[in-house]
């Protein structure tokens, strides 16, 4: 017989580490022929921080995203970051790019107003040019000219940039509280499943997840990183099994017959995402990290479903026929 269940989970996720001092650091430059490079410690290990980060020097320098080159292939030579880690990037180095690029912007505007003769609170960005303010009859001068200038006087203009949220804060010894930092993303996830009473195995059929990060940098990026975090959530819930022989302490996984990972065939054939933005007061431009909390969001959603399709908690993951089979035993033997 297969019995169908509907659970749902609502959690929250921290951006960066609890206990704060959680630096990251940005440079960026103007280069001659009128591009920049930013120059960042953050590794972009597939969740796109590549792009992101240069989304964010791009709005706050006010040029084209492809007139600036990304460069974070050092940690010898690069600007410093904590880590890509604890969801930490988007807004920590958001941050710190932001400052660089502001930091950047005004010494290219008193550079330019050198070469235009008007105030630098005259000025502003346009199409990669600077130009004056309402006053259609100063010329205006690119980025390129800028940077050739610049150079020819012995100049480089580089702009510097850090941040971090304060810390590391002490945790009450008696109450157990700290101060919060950086910022609190939030999640409800609702799962529909099948579970077939004769052999154990369970579906997820239809799985709906709502995020609130803040600010989507880039929606399509958050759209795979729901996407993906929901198959990691799904495969920890139901296949992927770390200590197939607990308790013992050894770590026996040698290949994918114990450790089963989730394929794009394995999820749910209704799977839908909604994004909601609150804009957080300190990210960068609203925006909150969320990117782990894809992976937590669906395991408790799914043991709930379970649990109201066949009347039984099971909370060992992942929760395997043979589970489903012995908790099913027990509660026929209980009577």
């Amino acid at each position: 017989m297969k019995k169908r269940g509907k659970g749902l989970s609502a959690i929250g996720y921290s951006t960066g580490l609890y206990q704060g001092a959680d630096p990251s650091q940005a440079q960026v430059s103007l280069r001659m022929d009128g591009t920049f490079n930013l120059l960042v410690g953050s590794v972009d290990m597939g969740q796109g921080c590549k792009t992101a980060l240069t989304q964010i020097a791009a709005e706050e320098l006010g040029v084209p995203y492809e007139a600036i080159t990304f460069t974070n292939d050092s940690t010898e030579d690069g600007a410093y970051c904590a880590g890509s880690y604890a969801s930490r990037v988007t807004f920590m180095t958001g941050n710190a790019v932001i400052r660089a690029c502001s930091d950047l912007k005004k010494k290219i505007m008193i550079f330019a107003s050198s070469m235009v003769g008007i105030k630098p609170e005259q000025l502003e960005v346009v199409d990669n040019k600077i130009v004056a303010k309402n006053n259609p009859e100063v010329k205006p001068v690119s980025m390129a000219e800028i940077g050739a200038a610049s150079t020819s006087g012995g100049e480089f203009l580089v702009g510097y940039g850090a941040y971090t949220p304060g810390g590391p804060y002490p945790i009450d010894p008696v109450t157990g509280e700290q101060p919060f930092v950086a910022a609190a993303a939030f999640a409800t996830c609702v799962v529909e499943v099948e579970v077939d009473t004769e052999t154990g195995v369970v579906e997820v059929l239809k799985a709906t997840h709502v995020y609130d990060i803040g600010k989507a940098i880039n929606p399509l990026l958050c759209k795979g990183q729901i996407n993906g975090g929901a198959a990691m959530g799904i495969g920890m819930a139901l296949s992927e099994d770390i200590h197939p022989y607990w308790p013992s302490v050894n770590f026996p996984v040698d290949s994918l017959g114990d450790y089963v990972v989730l394929t794009a065939a394995d999820m749910p054939p209704d799977d839908k995402h909604a994004i909601v933005q609150v804009p957080h007061p300190d990210g960068p431009f609203g925006a909150k990290g969320f990117s782990e909390m894809s992976a937590n969001a669906p395991i408790p959603a799914i043991t709930a479903a379970i649990h109201d399709a066949i009347g039984v908690w099971i909370t060992q993951f992942p929760i395997t026929p043979e589970m489903i089979l012995k908790a099913l035993e027990s509660k026929q033997a209980e009577g």
